[in-house]
């Protein structure tokens, strides 16, 4: 029984990593685009990371590692005269998790498909929505927009399994955001919260609740000649704290991370994004480090 007690605390810090890593910095999610784009996505992401136990566990040396591969899809939309776009993203992961009870080390590997997930965005100031020749001819200043993104619980779950790639719970994250131009540069800053719906069949049956996790975030970015670019990022997010079966855990989150992202057009419909970030302070939950490559193609909203 105290074993069982052990494994679940182990479950419910490996995914409060997860709920973690999926506070992504996202640099440019308010830029306008022209109406009727297209955007085939494909990427790869390496995470390795510490996970951190409560000083009462008997717990250490907690280790999350995962590959994952990325398919996306992007469509820039006619929303009440705004730009808006919706995209959907579907992750393949490969994922390793491990710790060391009573001088024994339990392991987890594991491979499938993560919970896809769908975005719906609108930027409802400062970005009407104009075909690409009218937006080179009306160049963004300032743009407010918001987003809501929803999780959906249909990747791999096994509740019998101490580490999954799939959370088994539904996820829905309302986000609002600013984007100023200032010449070659760009200053963005967005707010949010994920809320999580309760994982019924938690391991060994139980039933695992967490509240949202609030997070901001910001980006500095700077255009250079020809489309290539460059952003700093930074967020810090909280909350996250997590109960089973009525009993709370000492799981929340309070955390920041800063990170690089670089973007490289290789053609006019092709271009790359490479990004890479790390936690710069962690009090309670985990920390890890990222990096990985995004594959661009574009296509409509009158590219040639």
């Amino acid at each position: 029984m105290a074993h069982s007690i052990q494994a679940i605390l182990f479950i419910a810090l490996l995914i409060s990593a997860s709920a973690a890593r999926a506070q992504d910095m996202e640099p440019r999610s308010y830029s306008n685009i022209p109406v009727g784009m297209n955007f085939a996505l494909v990427g790869y992401a390496y995470t390795t990371g510490d996970v951190a136990f409560d000083a009462s566990s008997p717990l250490e040396d907690g280790e999350v590692v995962s590959n994952t591969a990325v398919l996306g899809y992007v469509r820039s939309l006619n929303l009440f005269g705004d730009s808006g776009k919706i995209d959907v993203v579907v992750p393949y992961a490969d994922v390793s998790g491990s710790a060391t009870f009573n001088g024994e080390t339990n392991r987890r590997d594991v491979d499938g498909f993560g919970d896809p997930q769908v975005r719906l965005s609108w930027n409802f100031y400062g970005a009407p929505s104009m075909t690409l020749e009218e937006l080179r001819e009306h160049p963004s200043d300032l743009i407010a927009g918001v987003s809501m993104r929803v999780g959906i619980p249909v990747g791999q779950y096994d509740s019998d399994k101490l580490l999954n790639i799939g959370t088994n719970r539904w996820l829905f994250k309302p986000e609002v955001g600013i984007s100023k131009a200032l010449g070659h540069w760009i200053l963005e800053a967005d707010v949010s919260a994920t809320f999580f719906t309760d994982n019924d069949d938690f391991f060994g049956g139980a039933t695992r609740e967490q509240d949202p996790i609030y997070a901001v975030q910001a980006h500095v970015i700077y255009n250079f000649p020809k489309g290539f670019w460059v952003g700093l990022d930074g967020t810090y997010y909280n909350g996250g704290k997590t109960t089973v079966n009525g009993v709370e855990g000492d799981s929340a989150l309070s955390n920041s991370r800063i990170g690089l992202t670089i973007g490289v057009p290789l053609s006019i419909q092709n271009s790359l994004k490479f990004y890479a970030s790390t936690g710069t302070s962690s009090e309670t939950g985990d920390n890890f480090t990222t990096t990985g490559i995004i594959w661009q193609y574009r296509w409509g909203g009158g590219i040639h």
